[in-house]
This record gives structure tokens, sequence and C-alpha cells, in this order.
């Protein structure tokens, strides 16, 4: 006979909550990993009624979803998380904010049904990147991103989890350009000079195609090199309008948007 844990089970979970949070600054370079530690450590701090599963080791109801690479940073991170306990989500998001560190910052949060909500996942389709290339000239850029877009496939490796994968870096790309003007002067760090910023808006897949992959294949069929790290921000992630190539709110339903 299988074991039980003792005593009652935990409360149910009354209210679900959605978050978008920001990863800025220094914070780029934490992984996923040191995110969900500083963020169950601000849930304990703000003593947040967290709804917990059941068993011999309970832990805090949070789901993450598509979040960004170690070394970059994004202004579109979303997470979801159950209480035991209804709380009033604008509060909830100061007392968060606040608890969690510097460069980490909670933009917003909204209420969905406990029950019959449509999976946030499911609606983080694709993503918008911006690559910051310093030391690269417009041209430069232009020539290389021309060539990448005007291959069939674009094969890049990787080293996984499960060991060096080889894909097409191509195919999910739905959108590569430079933008029409140059930066606005060197980031903190970066040398005086040409500075290339790329946007870029690439589907979400398996395995995931990163802004590092495309990078690398732009070094392989254009030869564009940086001479200095590319920074790399994530401006949006959502629902992904095949037609337009537009990436929209993700929790725009959740609020009722008109248009969503």
């Amino acid at each position: 006979m299988a074991r039980k844990p003792e005593g009652p089970p935990p409360p149910p979970a009354v209210q679900r909550l959605r978050m978008h949070y920001a990863k800025r600054g220094r914070l780029r370079f934490s992984s996923h990993r040191d995110f969900q530690r500083a963020f169950e450590r601000a849930l304990r701090r703000a003593a947040v009624p967290m709804a917990y599963s059941a068993g011999f080791s309970p832990h805090p109801k949070v789901s993450y979803a598509g979040a960004a690479p170690t070394g970059t940073g994004s202004e579109a991170e979303y997470l979801e998380i159950a209480l035991a306990q209804a709380c009033d989500p604008e509060q909830l998001r100061r007392a968060i904010d606040e608890s969690l560190p510097p460069d980490l910052d909670v933009i917003e949060i909204v209420e969905v049904p406990v029950n019959g909500a449509p999976s946030l996942a499911d609606r983080l389709q694709a993503s918008v990147w911006a690559l910051r290339l310093p030391g690269v000239a417009y041209d430069e850029a232009a020539r290389a991103v021309g060539a990448f877009l005007a291959a069939p496939a674009v094969e890049v490796s990787r080293m996984t989890k499960n060991g060096l994968r080889t894909f097409d870096a191509r195919g999910p790309v739905v959108a590569l350009e430079v933008a029409d003007t140059p930066g606005d002067g060197p980031a903190t760090g970066e040398q005086p000079g040409p500075c290339a910023i790329l946007r870029l808006v690439v589907r979400h897949v398996t395995p995931a195609v990163r802004p590092d992959d495309v990078l690398t294949g732009l070094r392989q069929i254009g030869a564009l090199a940086p001479p200095e790290t590319p920074a790399v921000t994530r401006l949006a992630q959502g629902p992904l309008d095949e037609s337009s190539g537009a990436v929209s709110d993700p929790l725009a339903p959740d609020r009722g948007d008109v248009g969503a």
C-alpha cells in the first residue's frame, strides 16, 4: 500500500495570478534557476499566501513560462502563481517588487479564473529581440542580414543538456532587420564608434532558436563578427500574427483589452 503524507491536505487555490516582470542591468547575467530562488525568497519575504502542492514535498504553485537565456535582458518575462488567500493584485505587485533585488522588476499582475483559463504558455508563441552590436556598422550588418534571410536554411550547432545539437536557425525567424537609425551613443562600458542594432522576431520552436543562434548563423553565412559582446534584450513575447509578423501582449485577453 502506498504511503500517504500525514496531516490534512494543503488549502486549495482560491486565486490565480499572472505576472509580467523584467530582468534588467546586471541581473541579465542571472540564470533562470537564480531567478527562481530569488523569486521564492521574495514570496516568503512579502508573506504571500501561496497555495502549495500536495505530497511529501509540498512546493509553492508557481509556473514559469518562456524564460530568457542567461546573459540576456528582458522586458517581457511571465509567470503564474496560485494563492490560498485572495489578495489585491496591485498591492501584491508592490510587495513582491520591493522584495526582489534591484533590476528584477514586477511590471504588472493580472488575475485570471482559478479554473478554465487558457494556458499562458500557449500564448507565448514568439519573441521580439533587440541585438545591439558595438563596433558593427549599419552596412556591414545589413549585408549579413540580407545573406541570412536569402538562405533557405542556416544550420548551427549548440551544446545542450542532451549533447551537441545541430538545427536550422533560419526557419523560425519571422523577421530580421537593421534599425534605420544607429544606437543613441555607446552603452555602459562600450567604446565610441558604430553600433548596429538588429530587430529579430523568432517563433518559439523545439529546440528553441535563441538570439545567439541567429548571431552564429550571421557569422557563418554573412561573416558578421562583432568585436565586442552583443547586448541582447527581449522586448516582447506573446501571440504571433502570422500575416503581419506582429507579436502582441499575452495578458491582453486577461484584462479584457479591446481588440485582444
